[in-house]
């Protein structure tokens, strides 16, 4: 019988991750200019993205992986018992790469794959979390672009009417932390939602 993808350990890796970013910015922030911090709250915000986008990704996989009548449910198609995690991953994401647009394109991402009751969705669409998911990724998308459209809806998702960049407001009276720590909680509840 094939191994069961663990959820609970991508949500484990995750928050070890994001404590490594944490690490990261204490450790080489100190003794920088104020433009080199910005540009390292920048970089963190990036990773920060990443590590988030590759835990979604790992929750839908997990969830397919563990249960394929969840993806049977939402796509009509009977899928075997048991299928690897590359063909799970190969379902989620087909030739492409894992994306989404902001907290309700992750929610409608995550429907595409499992009922709408299921946990992961469920944790996703906490209005707690609802702020710092629509901030991780508006700020991450305009410290990647620095287009006008981002700068435009990162302005929206902070409520501020002036940017000069993600890791200028980030830097300040703990922004970053209190996205780590609310991630960190949405990790927390999916791992203890999680049978594996």
């Amino acid at each position: 019988m094939a191994r069961k993808k663990s959820i609970r350990k991508s949500a484990t890796d995750f928050k070890s991750a994001v404590d490594n970013i944490s690490d990261f910015l204490c450790a080489v922030s100190s003794g920088q200019s104020d433009n080199h911090v910005t540009w390292l709250y920048n970089y963190a915000i990036i990773r920060l993205y990443r590590e988030f986008e590759s835990l979604m990704l790992d929750c839908l996989i997990g969830a397919i992986n563990n249960d394929t009548s969840t993806v049977s449910a939402k796509t009509g198609v009977k899928f075997p018992k048991h299928l690897t995690d590359e063909v799970c991953e190969y379902l989620v994401i087909g030739s492409g790469y894992f994306d989404f647009k902001g907290r309700d394109g992750l929610i409608k991402t995550l429907k595409q794959f499992v009922p709408d009751n299921h946990y992961v969705v469920t944790v996703v669409k906490k209005s707690k979390y609802k702020d710092i998911l629509e901030q991780l990724s508006a700020l991450r998308n305009f410290a990647a672009h620095e287009s006008g459209k981002s700068k435009r809806v990162a302005l929206t998702a902070i409520n501020a009417k002036h940017l000069s960049a993600s890791g200028a407001w980030l830097k300040i009276q703990g922004r970053m932390n209190t996205i780590v720590i609310r991630l960190k909680e949405l990790a927390d509840e999916i791992h203890a939602n999680a049978k594996f």
